[in-house]
């Protein structure tokens, strides 16, 4: 393989992006810092394909265009990442699209039961059986000028990647569980997911009451809390602390005054422009209306001390069903999917439906219909069908 180091040339960056333009998949990974700003501020961004890898150096004033096209333009080059969530999030902020389409090894790894969240060190050492050196990990990548270790160790994440995805995929290809992986590739190129709405901030703090008054107070603060974190670029517990958002939501001061005696308030908020811009969203806060509420999902029926038992159940079918065909248990049903069957629900569940259906859903609705039950022989935890009595 061809290493080109460190790319900071726009003319260099166009003509990578035109050769890997006709791969049919590039491997991508990112270099950022994030600890001091709302926005990660990008660093570096490392690509390769089977032929040649490169390390891009984004911070000073290269041309990003080409390759930024080729992540988000170019549906004919599968563009392959390890847990690239926000690697995804940084290119979304950038250009408002996803990568797509593209393949996350480690959500591939839960299909060929490698565990839920398999780290990439671990998941070189199982493919190549190489122990990856960690000695950059805590490297400040905004800073410059960038040594060779530190662009090498970059550049591996990459060529190690470009060796791990063919043979990922022929596993994928032999035990013809591939098709699994789509829902998952596809929830994952959503760019609703990379969205930061103002007005679903609200939904990151934990509160206690569901009065709409409160909630609505709440939803006021995490939006008035969101545009001051994108506005100064500061991590948004750098504004205020989730846990004196909740409480303001449910004690409102009643003038600005009061701001300087809230606990995890400074007291210049009690006559500062910051403590002005909250007190006018405390004002302008509208009870939330019923369709908005948490927790309330009328499709879901209530459990019941009954059907918790059969959830209980439902997972312990889980586990033993995931440890037989050796896939990850998430990715076969989540918690909630477990729950709503065992409440009743039929319509809209994912084990219910395609490749989940055949392997774990059919078992999982014989058991909550009393087909299926289970048995212990020679110490081993067995299901076995049952007759149906009328």
């Amino acid at each position: 393989m061809h290493i080109h180091g460190l790319i900071e040339d726009s003319t260099a960056l166009a003509n990578l992006c035109s050769r890997f333009a006709t791969k049919p998949y590039i491997c991508v990974d990112t270099e950022f810092m994030r600890e001091n700003s709302y926005w990660p501020e990008l660093c570096l961004i490392q690509i390769a394909d089977d032929e040649e890898a490169a390390a891009i150096d984004p911070m000073g004033g290269i041309d990003m265009k080409p390759l930024l096209d080729l992540l988000t333009e170019n549906e004919d080059v599968l563009k392959v990442f390890h847990a690239g969530g926000q690697d995804i999030e940084i290119v979304y902020n950038l250009t408002g699209k996803t990568p797509h389409p593209l393949f996350d090894t480690q959500v591939a790894a839960m299909a060929l039961g490698q565990g839920e969240q398999i780290g990439y060190s671990n998941l070189v050492d199982t493919y190549l059986g190489i122990t990856v050196d960690k000695g950059a990990r805590f490297t400040d990548w905004a800073r410059r000028p960038l040594d060779k270790r530190q662009i090498d160790y970059a550049i591996c994440d990459v060529t190690y990647l470009s060796e791990i995805f063919p043979r990922m995929l022929d596993k994928l290809r032999k035990t013809g569980r591939g098709a699994w992986l789509d829902q998952e590739m596809e929830r994952l190129a959503d760019p609703e997911h990379y969205r930061n709405d103002p007005d679903l901030a609200w939904q990151r703090v934990r509160v206690s009451s569901r009065k709409p008054e409160v909630m609505g107070r709440l939803k006021a603060l995490g939006r008035w809390r969101e545009l001051e974190a994108q506005g100064k670029d500061l991590p948004r517990g750098r504004i205020i602390k989730d846990e004196t958002l909740a409480d303001l939501a449910g004690t409102p001061p009643r003038k600005q005054a009061d701001l300087g005696r809230v606990r995890g308030l400074s007291a210049a908020w009690a006559n500062n422009d910051i403590g002005g811009r909250l007190m006018a969203a405390l004002e302008a806060a509208v009870p939330m209306p019923v369709s908005e509420m948490p927790g309330r999902d009328d499709r879901k029926p209530a459990l019941g001390k009954d059907g918790a038992l059969v959830a209980d159940l439902l997972k312990l079918l889980l586990k033993i069903r995931a440890k037989e065909i050796n896939v990850a248990s998430r990715l076969l049903a989540r918690s909630e999917d477990l729950e709503s069957l065992a409440a009743g629900q039929r319509e809209g569940l994912s084990i219910l439906q395609g490749w989940r259906f055949e392997q774990f859903g059919k078992d999982a609705l014989a058991l909550v219909e009393g087909q299926l039950g289970f048995t212990v022989k020679g110490g081993k935890l067995k299901m076995t069908r049952t007759e149906e009595r009328s």
